[in-house]
């Protein structure tokens, strides 16, 4: 691998690191992507990027596409090396942008899977007949109450909960923090967890594993699909399943778009904007099934 384009990698992620403060999963995706740009460098002879052209990154991207690359993750892959390129351009290491113009492959719009209202409650209404339990219930109901991804659930300390102000600090993509409230069942939850396992050091997860340590994310998936098969629930359920439940049931009751947007720390309306197409799925329900000149589905 061509140690110069390498050198020039590195030294862009540690830009978005330091500069940019870029979250750790962020740039461990770059890395990969932008090494796959630098084996295909190596494999046309081009030792700088300089010398790619927009012919050059369309016959890459085309490439990975033929090697069986999904198009939302080839979306990914070009939204890195465009990043690479602006950042060259404005160290002045590049006259043009070798990515003008590429485009990657459509990936199909998925609609997210969500709970509906009784699944959700069963889900999160676990009993708690023992402290590992507790801190379970503690962790389903801040989920769904709160919305927080699961990076965010597992990085939680004590000092960023304010139970007397029902909030939660956390930090989300990008290392961004916001404010969420907090449900009153979760901040029951969490008041069962907090006389269970006192807290003398502010800087303690919240939700522990073993020997102490913050509870891991593969963990939180496997507790999630033991208590769902326990609570009856067929469907697969992790982590990211409450997130969607949460937006969508709130947005089916307040109407309120940006809200929404704002407590999932969405940069970008238009991403929370999938929560509105969930809605109209529902109201298409309801008026095939009612309308008495509706068209039945079978």
């Amino acid at each position: 691998m061509s140690t110069a384009l390498f050198a020039t990698v590195e030294r862009f992620l540690d830009y978005l690191n330091v500069e940019r403060n870029y979250s750790p999963q962020t740039l461990i995706r770059y890395r990969h992507d932008l090494t796959r740009l630098i084996a295909y460098a190596d494999a046309h002879g081009i030792a700088d990027f300089a010398a790619l052209r927009a012919d050059r990154v369309r016959h890459f991207i085309a490439g990975e596409h033929r090697a069986g690359i999904a198009p939302k993750t080839l979306q990914a892959r070009l939204s890195a090396c465009r990043s690479l390129f602006k950042f060259l351009l404005c160290t002045g290491e590049l006259a043009h942008d070798p990515a003008a113009g590429v485009r990657a492959p459509k990936a199909p719009r998925k609609l997210p899977q969500v709970l509906d209202v009784d699944e959700a409650s069963r889900l999160v209404e676990i009993p708690t007949d023992g402290a590992e339990a507790v801190r379970d219930r503690a962790m389903l109901e801040l989920l769904y109450s709160s919305g927080l991804r699961i990076s965010e659930l597992t990085g939680l300390n004590w000092r960023a909960l304010d139970l007397a102000d029902a909030s939660v600090r956390v930090t989300g993509k990008g290392r961004k923090t916001r404010l969420v409230p907090v449900g009153t069942k979760a901040l029951d939850a969490l008041k069962a967890l907090r006389e269970l396992v006192p807290v003398h050091d502010p800087d303690a997860p919240v939700f522990r594993g073993r020997n102490g340590a913050p509870i891991g994310a593969a963990a939180v998936r496997v507790r999630m699909k033991a208590w769902a098969k326990a609570q009856g629930i067929e469907r697969r359920v992790y982590p990211h399943l409450l997130r969607h439940s949460f937006a969508s049931h709130l947005l089916e009751s307040s109407g309120d778009l940006r809200a929404v947007q704002e407590l999932l720390g969405h940069a970008d309306i238009a991403t929370t904007q999938i929560y509105t197409h969930l809605d109209f799925q529902h109201l298409a329900r309801v008026y095939d099934a009612a309308h008495p000149r509706a068209r039945r589905r079978k």
